[in-house]
This record gives C-alpha cells, structure tokens and sequence, in this order.
C-alpha cells in the first residue's frame, strides 16, 4: 500500500510533538500552579515532577533541544509508571498507567529523531533530525 500521508511527515511531526508536548506542559502546570482543576503539589518528587514536566513539555512543544528534553521526559515518565502505576498491578489498562506509558515510549522516539523541521531548531538551523 502506498504511503499516502508520506509527504506530510514533517508537518505531521510537527504538529503531533506540539499538541503531545503541550499536554505534557500542562500536567506540570497543575503540579507547579494549582490550575486546570489542581490543587498545587509544591514538595519532594512531585515538585521535581512538575518542574521536569511544565519545562520539558513546553521545549518539545516548541521543538527547543527537543532530543536532551525528552529524554528526560521519557525517564520521568518511566519512574512514574513503575512508582505510581505498576505497583496496583502488571497491565497498563488495569493499573491506569497507559498515558506514563504512551508518553514515555513517544518522548524516547523524540530523543531519538529530534525536533524535526517544524521547530525552533528547525528555525535556527540546528542539526534536529537523526533522519
């Protein structure tokens, strides 16, 4: 089967690590803020957690040093999985860990292939894709 999306890879990148970006941005902006129905959660590893996700989130989003921020991103994700998650049981549906999970395993491809065309790399002409 042809590949009919083919030549719309770059924008479709794009756009995907935008929205999945600022969807993550916005998890930590309710650990850090209190906002979109959040209380604050100023302390210990949830702190770290919102810190890690509101500024990773915002430099995929933007596609800012996309490749070191969700590489951290994707280790976060990971930890919270297994501290959060995996301890109420082994499968992702039944312990509600399918969005640590989607995630991690999306900001690892992004490590792997960078900002992508469509990005503030992209503008500054940095190297931002390993393809």
């Amino acid at each position: 089967m042809a590949n009919i999306l083919g030549k719309f890879t770059d924008p479709i990148y794009g756009l995907t690590r935008l929205v999945i970006g600022f969807t993550y941005a916005c998890h930590g902006a309710q650990k850090l803020f209190g906002v979109l129905g959040s209380q604050p959660h100023r302390e210990g590893l949830f702190l770290a957690a919102g810190i890690i996700e509101f500024v990773a989130g915002v430099m995929v989003a933007l596609g800012l040093q996309a490749s070191i921020a969700a590489f951290v991103a994707s280790g976060e994700m990971a930890v919270a999985y297994f501290m959060m998650h995996a301890p109420r049981g082994f499968w992702p549906i039944k312990n509600m860990g399918e969005l640590a999970v989607a995630y991690c395993f999306f900001f690892l491809f992004v490590a792997a292939d960078g900002s992508g065309r469509y990005s503030v790399d992209g503008l500054l002409g940095r190297k931002s894709s390993g393809s």
